[in-house]
């Protein structure tokens, strides 16, 4: 049976029809919809861990156990994993433990462009690379069998494109025991204990698997020769193998399933086959160093971007300024630009309840703000125009903490949200008290982790799959870090949160403002709506200044500015009456509740 499958849902399907039993990983678009739709198989064990390194070791414990494992994160979740699956290389697997990276070239959801095919060539381990999701479903088989078959975690690297796009998969039947019960651990401290006497015993066993694997790599059956006209050859791998089939449909074609290691024998047939070698890849010149150092003479980086996406548009224009393809050849239709629209930022939801927060940063314009990855990196923004610094999961704790000891004059607060404070926020924390710091610290406990979709967190009392559990409470986590000042306040009342992070500036030594409330979408809904009396409003643009997007303009005018005065859009408007709470002239009501 066939399905549209989207690459994310195939590499769940994929978990499913070849045996995971244990599945993790942290939030992160474009990964998150895997780890989803893998917890609606019941067969496999899957949990949102409480960051990616945690994710990293419980899938390799899994895979120690003799159970297959697999681990899903985004690119830079890897920066926080990296630990862990350097180790996993050198100690081996025993079940099958396959570690999926969704890339985003183009930067669409993500702080960096890091192309992590470098992390495959780094701790040396086999990397795959799927171009849609039939290979995306594909790979997870390919990839535990070749983790069991050598001894090593198994790299996939997909990216957005390949994430959030749907092609036709061939479904198949789950292939596991799962009435067997898990054998005892076969205990073998010389393999699994990475102390130095050991560790170095299994680095000569590294060395040599990846050199077997770099032999046995033109062998492998995704790795495939297309000919075409010899005159010109195409590298390429993900769906720039697609992109460039498109754009170049009689060339002859060396795909690249398995990117690393290369199949160098291959590639040396396939360079001696065609007049001009043309690498194709998204972001880093990976492949192409690789085969110019092996002596062959190659185009790629000259010719193709390394920032950003690259498109069948963008293959073309290049292609064609470097004389490979003729001017007549190029697409009219992919010159064909949408005429240009309005710019529109993005903006805090309507009754989001980070918006209090930021509101009253916006009003203190001498205090310095370090931001944090979350919803709340729109507070940098307009309106607001409050955040100074961000950038990465839990920075702003340990950057707050260096402007302390750096002495810069300006107050200075760091913003952090719950899943956040969880993932990486509780160690700088614990920096701050134990090196008698005196940063503060606002923690935004929505809770939930809303930014990916609402995945759960250790601060929510349901896992993933809906499973209730015992929910962890920020304000006991960071009293027993040993910080004394500690208030909690409500997110709907922004004179309690400025007053709060007024006395939190002022107190000498480490303080926290946890801001509370839920996210309108795992709230208890809406409370009803709100009106503007036109008659008491004078258009002063106050309540615009809070960025919600139900704050409107209406078609009456104030006589004595010629400004058109606030309307309130009934159809946004979930009553969470902060705009009535700035309003000067006391113009916003609340006009009926929801039933």
């Amino acid at each position: 049976m066939r399905s549209l499958l989207s690459g994310n849902e195939a590499i769940a399907r994929g978990a499913y029809e070849y045996g995971v039993k244990v599945a993790t990983g942290y939030p992160g678009t474009p990964s998150s919809e895997i780890l989803e739709h893998v917890a609606r198989y019941q067969e496999i064990y899957s949990e949102w861990s409480v960051n990616e390194k945690v994710a990293m070791d419980v899938a390799i414990g899994a895979s120690y156990a003799g159970q297959r494992s697999m681990v899903v994160m985004k690119q830079v979740g890897m920066n926080v994993a990296a630990d862990s699956f350097f180790y996993a290389v050198y100690t081996g697997v025993r079940g099958g433990l396959l570690i999926v990276t969704a890339d985003d070239p183009g930067m669409f959801s993500s702080q960096n462009e890091q192309d992590n095919r470098h992390y495959a060539r780094f701790a040396k381990m086999p990397m795959l690379e799927c171009a849609d999701s039939q290979e995306a479903k594909d790979f997870v088989g390919i990839g535990l069998e070749l983790s069991e078959e050598w001894d090593t975690p198994v790299l996939l690297r997909t990216v957005m494109r390949v994430a959030h796009s749907a092609t036709p998969v061939e479904l198949g039947e789950r292939k596991a025991d799962d009435e067997g019960a898990t054998p005892p651990l076969d205990r073998d401290p010389h393999k699994l204990v990475s102390t130095a006497m050991w560790a170095r015993e299994r680095h000569p066993v590294v060395e040599a698997r990846m050199k077997e694997l770099a032999q046995k790599a033109s062998e492998f059956p995704y790795n495939w020769l297309e000919w075409g006209e010899r005159k010109l050859g195409i590298v390429a791998s993900g769906p720039v193998y697609h992109y460039a089939r498109e754009v170049f449909p009689n060339a002859s074609f060396l795909k690249l399933g398995m990117s690393y290691p290369l199949p160098t024998a291959l590639i040396r047939e396939f360079a001696a086959g065609v007049e001009e070698l043309l690498i194709i890849e998204e972001l880093d010149p990976f492949v192409e160093e690789q085969i110019k150092a092996m002596g062959i003479e190659c185009r790629g980086k000259d010719i193709f971007p390394a920032c950003g996406e690259l498109t069948t548009a963008v293959i073309e224009g290049c292609a064609a300024e470097a004389g490979i393809l003729g001017q007549e050849a190029v697409s009219v239709a992919r010159k064909v630009a949408p005429p240009d629209l309005p710019g529109r930022s993005p903006v805090l939801c309507p009754g989001c309840p980070h918006r209090s927060t930021f509101y009253v940063l916006s009003r203190k314009k001498k205090v310095v703000v370090a931001g944090d990855i979350g919803c709340y990196n729109l507070g940098a923004l307009p309106p607001f125009n409050a955040t100074d610094t961000m950038g990465a999961m839990g920075a702003s704790v340990g950057v707050a903490h260096g402007f302390d000891v750096a002495g810069i004059p300006d107050p200075f607060v760091a913003v952090i949200g719950d899943s956040t404070f969880f993932h990486s926020g509780i160690a700088p924390l614990l920096d701050i008290v134990h090196n008698g710091g005196k940063s503060t610290v606002m923690i935004l406990d929505n809770h939930t982790t809303a930014m990916t979709g609402h995945q759960d967190h250790p601060g929510v009392a349901e896992k993933l799959g809906g499973e209730r559990v015992r929910k962890v409470e920020i304000e006991a986590v960071v009293r027993a870090s040993g910080v004394d000042h500690v208030q909690v306040v409500d997110a709907f009342d922004i004179q309690a949160v400025k007053g709060a992070l007024e006395e939190a500036l002022e107190f000498d030594g480490p303080s926290v403002v946890i801001v509370d409330g839920p996210c309108y979408f795992v709230g208890p809904g809406a409370a009803g709506i709100h009106d503007v009396d036109l008659e008491a409003c004078i258009a002063c643009g106050t309540c615009a200044r809070l960025g919600c997007p139900a704050v409107i303009r209406s078609d009456e005018v104030f006589a004595k500015t010629g400004k058109r005065k606030a309307a309130i859009d009934p159809v946004l408007c979930v009553g969470c009456d902060m705009c009535a709470q700035v309003c000067p002239r006391e113009a916003i009501y609340a006009v009926e509740a929801t039933i």
